[in-house]
């Protein structure tokens, strides 16, 4: 699984991870709309967030450090 982590914490992978993110606050504002799009706009924060700090939530899951720097550095 570390191709996986490995891919999170490129470059390409972050910035994946924040068009990802402000495409779920895009869709659940302004399509979805109401409660369920408010709550997909809130879950679309976190992979926005965690592109912008360069932080991988994924990396933390299979065992690496939640900072895209040091795991980078670790594989």
């Amino acid at each position: 699984m570390s191709w996986f982590v490995r891919f999170m914490v490129s470059p390409i992978g972050r910035a994946a991870r924040i068009v990802a993110g402000a495409a779920m606050i895009g869709g659940g504002l302004f399509v979805i709309g109401g409660t369920p799009g408010a709550i997909v706009a809130a879950v679309g924060l976190v992979p926005l967030v965690a592109g912008a700090v360069d932080g991988c939530l994924f990396a933390r899951l299979f065992g690496y450090h939640l900072s895209g720097s040091r795991t980078r550095a670790a594989l």
